[in-house]
């Protein structure tokens, strides 16, 4: 159940998002994710309301040997960390995405082939590579555009640092390039974490960057001081050229997050954040408290 209030306009979205993942075989994955949202948006009289459900992505992964997977089907582009690692509802400290989320991502799914795994594995360090080529689709739970890009991260474990580049390019309508870094830091035994990712793009560019702590030190993560999870998020959007079709807004603007969260036993997590807005449209205040459930269950009995 997600609550906002952005700019002084009241929102409620309750959410279903099911996965599945399907093994068929040693060597074949079949995974999917979609959403199941009602939208009452209060307008002065009442609610506006409205329905959205949709497949997420739906792809087979088929594991050719420990250093190539192939993925064909629709799934989430590879650019940046955000859309694969962070859309899920259950793992943001946020309940909005970042506003760079548009650049690169190409609508944030694809529909064709990728290839991914690890290029190289030692025990200072590791690279993953992704690649990908999707087609454009105008199906309405497949929508995608003409595309291609790919993702290497480098991965240091002793630091347990990862650094990382991300290049796509659009090849309908007005063709662009799109380049992209990341940084994550997660130092050991600390409680701290650090997310960050910059974006740049033909008419406009952007950062966000994010830092959570878990203060493990009075009991560890299950203590009750240990479940709360305090976050900041800056980010920060520029614009050269007016734009409409890559998704931020079209003047420079500024966010500031601050969020708070609670790790209750059983995969519940209760979410409350603030945030100020600072742009030539105007500035303003939102608003955000939610609670998810995540739980997980064999859809039938595996092999022993």
């Amino acid at each position: 159940m997600f609550v906002s209030r952005n700019g002084g306009q009241n929102s409620y979205f309750p959410v279903i998002s099911p996965l599945a993942a399907v093994p068929l075989g040693d060597h074949v994955l079949v995974e999917t994710r979609a959403t199941l949202l009602e939208s009452f948006t209060a307008n002065g009289h009442g609610y506006d309301t409205s329905h959205y459900a949709a497949l997420t992505y739906l792809q087979g992964d088929f594991l050719v040997s420990p250093h190539l997977t192939v993925v064909a089907g629709s799934y989430l582009t590879p650019f940046g960390t955000y859309n694969e690692r962070l859309t899920p509802i259950w793992i943001s400290n946020f309940q909005n995405g970042p506003l760079i989320l548009p650049l690169g991502t190409m609508s944030s799914t694809g529909t064709g082939g990728m290839v991914r795994g690890s290029a190289v594995s030692r025990s200072s360090f590791s690279i993953d590579y992704a690649g990908y080529f999707s087609a454009r689709s105008g199906n309405e739970q497949f929508l995608s555009q003409r595309s291609s890009g790919g993702r290497v991260s480098v991965y240091l474990p002793k630091q347990r640092l990862e650094l990382g580049t991300s290049y796509g390019r659009l090849l309908q309508g007005q063709q662009a390039n799109f380049q992209g870094v990341h940084l994550w830091w997660e130092p050991a035994n600390t409680g701290v974490r650090f997310r960050s990712e910059y974006a740049h793009g033909a008419h406009s560019s952007g950062y966000w960057f994010e830092a959570e702590m878990r203060p493990i030190f009075w009991g560890g993560y299950d203590s009750w001081i240990g479940r709360f999870q305090p976050a900041f998020r800056m980010q920060q959007t520029f614009r050269n050229k007016p734009d409409p079709s890559d998704g931020l807004p079209g003047v420079n603007t500024r966010l500031a997050d601050f969020g708070l969260v609670y790790n209750l036993p059983h995969e519940v997590r209760l979410r409350a954040s603030y945030s100020r807005q600072f742009s030539a449209a105007g500035d303003k205040n939102i608003w955000a408290a939610n609670v998810t459930y995540r739980f997980l269950f064999p859809a039938w009995k595996g092999k022993k």
